[in-house]
């Protein structure tokens, strides 16, 4: 297996609330928590995340 290539995202911000992203798994969206890699990440489609970001952004205060 190909060593992932994880960077934080760009939707994170200047907080301490961040997620990172492996940009080396083509059709397929990799996310982690920053602060606590060892809980592993989740893994979606491209379709499946963007309709969970439209959600969560459509929930934001």
């Amino acid at each position: 297996m190909t060593e992932s290539n994880w960077h934080k995202s760009t939707y994170s911000g200047d907080n301490d609330n961040c997620i990172e992203v492996a940009d080396n798994a083509p059709g397929i969206v990799r996310v982690r928590d920053t602060k606590d890699r060892a809980r592993g990440e989740l893994t979606a489609t491209p379709a499946a995340w963007t309709a969970f970001t439209a959600f969560a952004r459509s929930r934001a205060l």
